[in-house]
């Protein structure tokens, strides 16, 4: 298998188990949803519904594929999405935590771009 679908596949896991795991929890107050869009590499978990007349509309965890790095652009996760991804065997110089700037990522262990 190459390493974009290893890559998709390994995202797609990693964000369905959150998903199940969500919807599994007696404390569940909102609906989610995936999104994965493999045309052009972003991955999302969110929630969506309404409550009192108010739109929810949270992204928990928006992943990307760019130039064959895993670009993490939103985590709200607990655990954190680059941990699972390195227990499932992505290295770190493929990870990138998009979410914080260019000069934050140079302090990390993890790919700057």
């Amino acid at each position: 298998m190459d390493k974009l679908t290893n890559y998709r596949q390994t995202i797609k896991k990693i964000l369905t188990e959150h998903d199940y795991l969500a919807n599994r929890s007696s404390k569940k107050k909102y609906e989610t949803c995936l999104v994965f869009d493999e045309t052009h590499d972003h991955y999302l978990w969110m929630s969506v519904d309404w409550v009192n007349q108010k739109r929810i509309n949270n992204t928990h965890v928006h992943i990307r594929i760019k130039n064959d790095k895993i670009y993490i652009e939103e985590d709200w996760t607990e655990e954190g999405i680059a941990n699972e991804l390195l227990t499932e065997g992505v290295p770190k110089e493929d990870i990138v935590l998009a979410f914080h700037d260019p000069e934050t990522r140079k302090l990390t262990e993890f790919a700057i771009a």
